[in-house]
């Protein structure tokens, strides 16, 4: 079977829905990467609404455009993980303190309550959790600029 041979898509009512190459349909279906965070692209589910796995995808860019968009678009409204861009200014070099950042979603604050809020999820990305239990990512440490690296290395 193809990875192609499938329909996916949004009803009237913004509720998405999956018909499988054999033709069943399958409706509020959910998208969920295996692994957002270092392999956004890699490992992606369709679900029933119990949960169950309806389709497994390897890779995205094995999909035609049009239906790799539409999984993207389900992916958006489902995930919510702002990507730290710059640390513009820290209230205090001890914890708790308050962020000042800036996102891939606008700027904003954040409260650190401790360092171990920081995790390291790689060699260059950081998963940040804020007072409230927002979860910010840093995806390259190393192209951060140089005042969001001096003040990130207060707290790591």
């Amino acid at each position: 079977m193809s990875i192609q041979e499938f329909v996916f898509d949004c009803d009237a009512l913004g509720h998405w829905f999956y018909v499988s190459s054999q033709g069943v349909r399958h409706e509020q279906v959910s998208v969920v990467r295996a692994f957002p965070v270092v392999a956004p692209n890699e490992g992606v589910a369709l679900l029933d609404a119990e949960g169950h796995e309806l389709l497994w995808i390897a890779y995205l860019e094995q999909l035609s455009v049009e239906l790799r968009n539409k999984i993207e678009q389900a992916l958006r409204q489902r995930e919510f993980m702002p990507c730290i861009l710059r640390l513009l200014s820290v209230s205090s070099v001890v914890t708790p303190c308050v962020w000042q950042i800036e996102t891939d979603r606008g700027n904003t604050t954040l409260l650190l309550n401790g360092e171990e809020d920081i995790r390291r999820l790689s060699g260059k990305a950081l998963l940040v959790t804020d007072g409230y239990g927002v979860q910010f990512l840093i995806r390259e440490l190393a192209q951060m600029d140089k005042q969001s690296r001096k003040l990130l290395d207060w707290f790591l």
